[in-house]
């Protein structure tokens, strides 16, 4: 069984068990998380699609940590005119783990 749920603009297939790095979401470690925005469920009588959404079904999940990502180099450039711009970037997730698919 696994649903493809929605959050924070990007879409995640997931079963139950999984943990997934999503966005940074406002919840503290430990604490759970439904996400109620269902595109897709499988299960034993067959493959539903919502449209766009399926009605009464949500996932489950519990917040595992925060953290950032490793750091990305942002360099810009102009040949013979002497500029460069170097930046970085570290984008926080959240890890969750799915804990039941409720349809």
């Amino acid at each position: 069984m696994y649903a493809v749920v929605e959050t924070c603009g990007r879409q995640y297939k997931v079963t139950e068990g999984d943990v997934i790095y999503v966005e940074k979401l406002p919840y503290e470690e430990g604490s759970e998380v439904v996400f109620d925005r269902v595109l897709a469920l499988s299960s034993d009588t067959g493959l539903s699609f919502g449209e766009p959404l399926i009605s009464g079904a949500s996932v489950n999940a519990k917040v595992l940590s925060h953290g950032k990502e490793k750091k990305i180099i942002v360099f810009k450039y102009k040949a013979k005119k002497g500029y460069r711009k170097k930046q970085g970037h570290r984008q926080p997730y959240t890890k969750i783990q799915i804990e039941k698919i409720n349809s």
